[in-house]
């Protein structure tokens, strides 16, 4: 049983701000205004439920305009007029008649002495914020409670900004002002969430003792010789496939992610070295009579990697840093530490030195740390787009190179013509194979009109046949979810979705035994503005959308921020020469689904799924390394 209000240590409130339609409209808004609603309306509930005090701030503007804030006057901007729908908040946010509603036009909810007043009646310590935009409202609000010596907790699952790269510097910004951030499932209780490690002093001191210690180890390991750096990398290939059956037990014991695809990545992790050292022999330097220009290392590099593909990602990523003379620094997920450290085991089997290769440990506060150390030269990030614009924002402060690649919505089209039953079963496979959780996973499908019905009846019927069940045996293709809080987060995101649209789930029944079971989830979506088509589900969802010409299955295919694959079903080889041409992604597929790479060619997507140059092939050499030109004089005759 959760505690009385009265039983707590703390007298917390929930301040909901400018939860408005007006604001959650906006087209810039990150992330989708139903992720920030609902998890808005977790907390709401939750509080209602304990008796914590829920109060609502509401920006209201008269019908004059009177009171609108100078720089709307100057830009002519009318939001949040009282009387206006855009004025009110979504259904599930309603205040109810006991419940306080502050009204302010200025950016901070203590901009009118109604919160001080309600605050100081009800003898509250602390906050609790939820709302928009997390760069100005939440932002005035949060530091003006501290100046007030309230508490301050800000449910960052709950906020949301139309400026998100501003965001995230407000995020870095007050977290050093004692102001915490949570997310709502942590608030709520409804699963166990580990605290971040938040003291700043001792997380400075663990970065700043590895960096120093990886800047010492660079000098010597950047003299190496080419193919005494590639000597030691290839002994830790032949050392992963000497391992393979240990470490894909790891994998599959640690992550739960299906044997078959286990036992992929482990033998990618050893293709991708060999690949590596091939590119590092194969490249030149320019040379002339009197000048030349060569690739030269960054010195020491921070690395942070996920946890969906523990050994190939961070594989890929530390042997291109080590085999062009970098040192190393590598923050793991904190949710695979023994596939890290066997990793780490093995790197220093093959005879890498110790101080080349660090890993240090922790959470995201540890990889903001570590990004901003100051003997780091450069950062590669695999992560959600958070962590991605929390990477730019650093980085771009420091002047180091970044290269982040931020995970796709990736979208098949099948168009008439085609083998209907095999494409279906090519995407039922990349869209629920390892329970969705590949960055390169088919989300969405887009089907023209004539084909839409029976293209849907193949579908239910290939992702019937998936097997389903224990990640250990052979056959499995869906495994569980990485952990319960994950398939809580899909469970209402489709619990939100089967509101509005037509939900299709093949699989009845969850396996017997212990997992964070989710069944595979077609969801058919004609709307493509809402959330469900928007936002990267990393879960076991296919949406499909329905496509009435050409040109508007391009558009849909491109209509979402995310650009990393993109693929088509086709016979017609002038529409296929046309996809590739109009497709806004990074890597693009012709007759087959978006799910899998190969280790030589560029890796790495356009819009809002990268920045910087790709992972793989060419893109390795193009962020290790830089350019330094060299010129020489004539020399003087003695």
């Amino acid at each position: 049983m959760k505690p009385s209000p009265d039983t707590l240590a703390v007298k917390p409130a929930l301040l909901l701000v400018d939860l408005q339609n007006d604001f959650l409209s906006s087209p810039s808004l990150e992330p989708h205004r139903g992720f920030i609603t609902r998890n808005s309306e977790q907390m709401l509930l939750h509080c209602r439920q304990q008796g914590i005090p829920v109060i609502h701030v509401l920006t209201t503007i008269d019908s004059d305009g009177g009171n609108r804030m100078p720089h709307w006057k100057e830009m002519d901007t009318w939001s949040c007029v009282s009387g206006t729908t855009g004025h009110e908040t979504p259904a599930l946010l309603t205040p109810l008649p006991d419940e306080r509603v502050v009204h302010k036009s200025f950016f901070s909810a203590f901009s009118t002495p109604a919160l001080d007043e309600v605050l100081v009646k009800l003898q509250i310590d602390t906050l609790w914020i939820c709302g928009v935009h997390t760069h100005g409202c939440i932002r005035s609000t949060a530091l003006d409670a501290y100046t007030r010596g309230l508490s301050t907790v800000v449910i960052d699952d709950a906020v949301g900004s139309d400026d998100p790269l501003h965001a995230q510097i407000t995020r870095r910004y007050l977290r050093r002002r004692a102001v915490r951030f949570a997310v709502s499932d942590e608030m709520t209780g409804s699963v166990e969430t580990p605290r971040a490690d938040t003291e700043v002093a001792r997380i400075t001191a663990r970065v700043a003792s590895a960096v120093t210690a990886a800047q010492a180890a660079a000098g010597a390991w950047r003299r190496h010789e080419d193919e005494e750096r590639l000597a030691f990398l290839e002994r830790l290939a032949s050392g992963i496939e000497g391992e393979a059956s240990s470490l894909t037990d790891a994998i599959v014991g640690e992550i739960h992610k299906p044997l078959r695809y286990a036992l992929e990545e482990t033998a990618r992790s050893s293709e991708l070295i060999r690949a590596i050292c091939r590119s590092v022999r194969a490249d030149r330097d320019v040379s002339r009579p009197r000048s030349q220009a060569r690739r030269t290392p960054h010195g020491t590099l921070a690395i942070i990697t996920p946890w969906n593909n523990p050994l190939a990602i961070p594989t890929g990523k530390i042997v291109a840093a080590l085999a062009f003379g970098n040192s190393v620094v590598w923050k793991p997920s904190p949710k695979c530490p023994d596939i890290s450290r066997k990793f780490l085991s093995l790197c220093s089997e093959a005879g890498i030195p110790h101080d080349v290769l660090l890993q240090i440990e922790g959470g995201s506060e540890i990889a903001e740390a570590l990004m901003e150390a100051s003997g780091i030269d450069g950062v590669a990030i695999t992560g959600s787009l958070q962590a991605g614009r929390s990477a730019q924002e650093i980085t771009s402060v420091r002047m180091i190179p970044l290269q982040a690649e931020l995970g796709g919505n990736n979208a098949a089209i099948v168009w008439e013509g085609c083998d209907l039953a095999e494409a279906a079963r090519l995407i039922a496979e990349a869209a629920f194979g390892f329970a969705g959780q590949r960055c390169t996973a088919n989300r969405r499908v887009i089907v023209s009109s004539s084909s839409h019905q029976g293209f849907l009846d193949h579908l239910i019927l290939a992702t019937q046949a998936l097997p389903w069940g224990d990640p250990a045996e052979a056959r499995t293709i869906v495994g569980p979810m990485i952990d319960e809080p994950a398939s809580m987060r899909i469970d209402r995101l489709i619990e939100a979705a089967k509101q509005r649209f037509e939900t299709i789930v093949p699989h009845q029944s969850a396996p017997a035994g212990p997992g964070a079971w989710y069944a595979p989830t077609i969801v058919v979506c004609d709307d493509p503005s809402d959330e469900i088509v928007q936002e990267e589900s990393f879960g076991p969802v296919l949406v499909v959308q329905r496509a009435r010409s050409w040109d508007e299955a391009m558009y849909l295919c491109n209509g979402v921020r995310q650009g990393l694959v993109a693929s088509i079903f086709s016979t017609n080889p002038d529409l296929c020469s046309d996809f590739v041409d109009r497709a806004r992604a990074g890597i693009v597929k012709v007759n087959l689904a978006t799910s899998g790479a190969d280790a030589e060619l560029p890796f790495g997507g356009w819009k809002q799924s990268g920045i910087g140059p790709p992972e793989h092939g060419p893109g390795n050499r193009e962020f290790y390394t830089r350019w330094q030109s060299r010129y020489d004089g004539h020399r003087e005759r003695g």
